[in-house]
C-alpha cells in the first residue's frame, strides 16, 4: 500500500478535520487505490507555506472521470480526475 502526500487548503482541510468532508477531488496525475494512505498537509495559499497540521486518511474508493472542468483542459485531457473517498 502506498502513502500519498497532498497539499490541502485550509477551508477543505478543516472540513475533513471536522468530519464534514469524506472525499477529495484531485487531478488524476498520480496513482491511488483503496487501502492506500492519504496524508493531507494543510497549505496556506496566502503565505505559500505549510501550517504544520496534517491528517492521515485511508483510501476506501477511487472514481476516475474526465467530465468536470476545474483544471486546465490540457491537464484534464491528459490525466482525467479522481474522486477519493476515505475514512
Amino acid at each position: 500500500m502506498a502513502r500519498i502526500e497532498k497539499k490541502c487548503w485550509p477551508e477543505m482541510f478543516q472540513a475533513v478535520a471536522d468530519g464534514r468532508k469524506g472525499f477529495e477531488l484531485r487531478l488524476a496525475d498520480f496513482e491511488c487505490k483503496p487501502g492506500d494512505t492519504l496524508l493531507l498537509r494543510e497549505w496556506d495559499p496566502q503565505t505559500q507555506s505549510y501550517t504544520g497540521r496534517e491528517l492521515e486518511k485511508t483510501v476506501t474508493y477511487v472514481l476516475k472521470t474526465k467530465d468536470v472542468k476545474f483544471w486546465p483542459g490540457e491537464d484534464v485531457e491528459k490525466h482525467g480526475f479522481q474522486v477519493i473517498s476515505f475514512r
